[in-house]
């Protein structure tokens, strides 16, 4: 089996010893190397623990004829451009299981006609970690709101509450009873 582990871990500038310490529970650095040279076989097991320690699926760890990397051309920062020092890829985006995307059709907020939003959908007990973070929310009849979760609260007398604020121009926060789900945008696709 191919894999990216060595390219992975040099675009998040890891060395072996880091990801090897990371690792649940910790390896060492030769055996990260064997893994990444190919002249130890890679389990699933092995992909398991080591994509974690990459901060990255086991899925992005396998190299696909029909998924190949982007190799990164410069870097970019307040200076501008410049070259790399050393050869750098990105592993393109896969969605996890269970997300949902929203298509933008005309511009709104921050978002532009075209964009599409990738979604991670959260159960209540959840809900916290999209305080502040855009939201898709379903409504009675089909219906969803999208918006920004500014708040939550657990304790109304109504029962649980969430307050979003829509992203139009002039719109009124909406407090709406506490939904048996949400999904929190993740990811934007952008075309330009």
């Amino acid at each position: 089996m191919i894999t990216a582990i060595r390219d992975v871990r040099k675009a998040r500038g890891l060395t072996l010893e880091q990801v090897a310490q990371a690792c649940d529970p910790p390896t060492t650095a030769q055996q990260i190397g064997r893994l990444e040279a190919g002249t130890r076989t890679v389990s699933i097991a092995w992909l398991n623990r080591i994509a974690p320690a990459l901060g990255v699926t086991a899925a992005d760890l396998v190299r696909l004829p029909e998924r190949p990397d982007l190799p990164v051309a410069a870097l970019l920062d307040a200076g501008g451009a410049r070259a790399l020092t050393r050869l750098q890829v990105v592993v393109p985006p896969a969605p996890a299981p269970g997300m949902v995307a929203v298509r933008v059709v005309a511009g709104v907020g921050d978002y532009r006609a075209g964009d599409v939003l990738w979604c991670e959908p959260l159960a209540p007990d959840a809900f916290a970690r999209a305080l502040n973070r855009d939201v898709l929310v379903p409504r009675p009849v089909g219906r969803f709101l999208f918006g920004r979760l500014l708040d939550r609260d657990p304790k109304s007398m109504e029962g649980p509450r969430l307050h979003l604020l829509p992203l139009t121009p002039g719109a009124r926060q909406q407090v709406i009873a506490e939904p048996p789900w949400l999904a929190r945008v993740v990811r934007l696709v952008r075309e330009l």
